[in-house]
């Protein structure tokens, strides 16, 4: 599949599964590439990353099935998956480095998603799971190189750094980034925590006239 049909693709499933969520009443937010995208990341195409609560996980996997999605338990213990056609849907509720805890969920900005009214992870929490899925089997980082470097200016570097302390994975990239001039030499960390205060406030269109 050609990257823009993967994109429209992607779009439409996750236009779906938003819907199908809100509808039964699952509290989830947008993560991973998709939730760097609503901000101005690099357009994803692969699989479509949503934080739902541990306790919401199994009623949300339910809910897409009853959209006739194919569902997936599989042996992980922090993820379910779902298929809307090719489309890949990861449904997260143990990820890397962070419990989703009802403060993590508030963090999150509403945002306009291709005219969808969308729940999106914080841009630091989400960026906090990805450098933590690091690991010596899965340690590509080009895909975090070109959200970091879109995004630069909205990231909190001294908080992220002291929240992504604990994986040398984690640590490794966030070297690489200062050798690359990504991340400014030296930065006063943003009033209001690790993601920068009043998350919850903002409101910005994605794919649409603001």
């Amino acid at each position: 599949m050609r990257h823009r049909d993967a994109f429209n693709a992607l779009i439409d499933t996750m236009k779906v599964t938003v819907a199908t969520l809100r509808e039964a009443d699952i509290q989830f937010m947008l993560g991973g590439s998709m939730a760097a995208w609503a901000r101005g990341g690099p357009e994803p195409d692969n699989d479509l990353d949503l934080m739902v609560k541990p306790d919401q996980a199994e009623a949300a996997l339910e809910a897409l099935a009853g959209a006739g999605m194919r569902v997936e338990r599989p042996p992980e213990e922090w993820l379910f998956k779902a298929w809307n056609g090719e489309v890949l849907i990861d449904l997260i509720f143990g990820p890397s480095g962070l419990e989703l805890t009802d403060e993590v969920f508030e963090r999150a900005d509403e945002l306009a998603v291709m005219a969808l009214a969308t729940p999106v992870m914080a841009l630091d929490d989400a960026l906090v799971t990805m450098l933590y899925a690091l690991d010596e089997h899965a340690l590509d980082y080009s895909r975090l190189l070109s959200i970091t470097r879109a995004l630069r200016e909205q990231i909190d570097w001294p908080a992220l750094r002291a929240r992504a302390s604990g994986s040398p994975y984690a640590k490794a990239f966030l070297t690489l980034v200062d050798e690359l001039g990504i991340a400014p030499a030296a930065a006063p960390a943003r009033q209001g925590g690790a993601t920068g205060g009043d998350a919850g406030s903002r409101v910005r269109v994605v794919g649409g006239a603001e």
